[in-house]
């Protein structure tokens, strides 16, 4: 039986900070989350004090206070991000500190009346370090739900219990409701890197996607390696990068991208809700991005340097995981991404690129956006070098 609001915030808690990110004694935390998921931030935060933090330092968004900037700032400023919030990323980083990000960080769609292409100059609460930073592999870090009223509202317009109806989907995601979520979540990862295992070992040359609107090849580099959200710091602390979790991540070639992909569910982006997503790659950049609605708020992040128009990552998500089955549309990439294989423009994972010289061409950006192209009738076949192609997923299923 699934537990009370209150309870399962408090597993939650636990499971983050004692599992996803394994906060050890004297680390500092930067918690970062919205005005709207304060009771599940004071939760964690508590909670990490009471495992030995040395400081929780606490960076909050608002759904008012973003849509002011996007209405009234110049260009110029929307784009500005001040020194001191670098700093905080960059302390954790230097600290050998831990990140955890409670999402959403504004409530689904809470722009979307306003000008998308203005939505999409403002970063905020990201920050250019903050990649600098997961590619130094000095901080451990969790992305994590936090179920608010306006996120149950936008899932479940009109039910009466919207947000009790998040919280269980939300809870059974997360696995609390298993006796010890921990274990069950170490079973599911090693269950994933067991696939991922096998996958690198193929070595393929690119991975192609195919389907419904889709007809994408993306290229990988001789080295690029297969990665659950488990992962390790340089100095050894594994902690698992986003919780739930159900894919396998590699770093492509952002030179060999080419094809067309459709979206297939909508991205919400940092309260710009994006649906019916189209893009069109030559060359492994990004030279049409369509959409039905909101397609200016992904057009101006991906002029926002030379690498937000090209993949940094490519991933792919079977049918087994529970999100999938939930057969929810969440409009939060962090859950959203883990029912279906996605691409995401900018910044690579350095750390899954093995050799130096193929990681000095792995793509750098400002901005790391996910979006969701797979589904039960998008197959992905593995293409060796010789040309040879694999099944790798077929309606959702594992093929290796």
């Amino acid at each position: 039986m699934l537990p009370r609001v209150d309870e399962r915030q408090q597993r939650l808690a636990e499971l983050i900070v004692g599992y996803g990110v394994d906060l050890r004694q004297g680390q500092d935390l930067l918690l970062v989350s919205s005005t709207a998921n304060l009771e599940l931030a004071r939760a964690v935060g508590v909670e990490a004090y009471r495992r030995g933090a040395r400081f929780v330092d606490l960076m909050l968004g608002d759904d008012q206070l973003k849509r002011a900037r996007v209405q009234h700032a110049s260009e110029d400023d929307l784009r500005y991000l001040p020194p001191a919030q670098a700093e905080r990323y960059l302390h954790i980083g230097r600290e050998h500190g831990a990140r955890i990000s409670i999402q959403p960080h504004f409530a689904p769609g809470a722009l979307s009346d306003l000008d998308p292409a203005r939505a999409g100059l403002d970063g905020y609460p990201g920050s250019d370090a903050l990649h600098e930073v997961i590619n130094l592999r000095t901080t451990n870090w969790c992305v994590i739900p936090g179920p608010t009223p306006a996120w149950a509202e936008a899932v479940f317009p009109g039910e009466d219990d919207a947000y009790e109806k998040l919280w269980e989907q939300m809870a059974w995601v997360c696995r609390l409701d298993s006796a010890d979520p921990p274990a069950a979540w170490r079973e599911r990862m090693d269950a994933l890197d067991a696939v991922a295992k096998r996958l690198t070992e193929r070595r393929f040359d690119a991975v192609h996607f195919e389907g419904p609107g889709t007809d994408l090849t993306v290229g990988l580099f001789p080295s690029s390696l297969w990665r659950s959200a488990r992962t390790t710091t340089v100095d050894g602390h594994v902690y698992q990068a986003n919780l739930p979790s159900e894919e396998l991540t590699s770093t492509p070639d952002p030179l060999r991208v080419d094809g067309v992909v459709r979206s297939t569910k909508p991205l919400e982006l940092s309260g710009t809700l994006i649906e019916g997503l189209v893009v069109r790659f030559e060359g492994g950049r990004a030279v049409q991005i369509d959409a039905d609605r909101g397609a200016e708020a992904l057009r101006a992040n991906a002029a926002r340097d030379e690498g937000a128009s090209r993949l940094g990552e490519v991933a792919l998500v079977d049918r087994e995981g529970r999100i999938g089955q939930t057969g929810t549309v969440f409009l939060n990439t962090l859950l959203d991404e883990n029912a279906a294989s996605h691409v995401a423009l900018g910044s690579a994972y350095l750390d899954l690129v093995e050799e130096e010289s193929d990681r000095g061409r792995a793509n750098e950006s400002a901005i790391h956006i996910d979006f969701m192209i797979g589904s039960d009738e998008i197959s992905v076949t593995g293409v060796t070098t010789g040309g040879e192609r694999v099944p790798v997923l077929r309606d959702g299923t594992w093929q290796l």
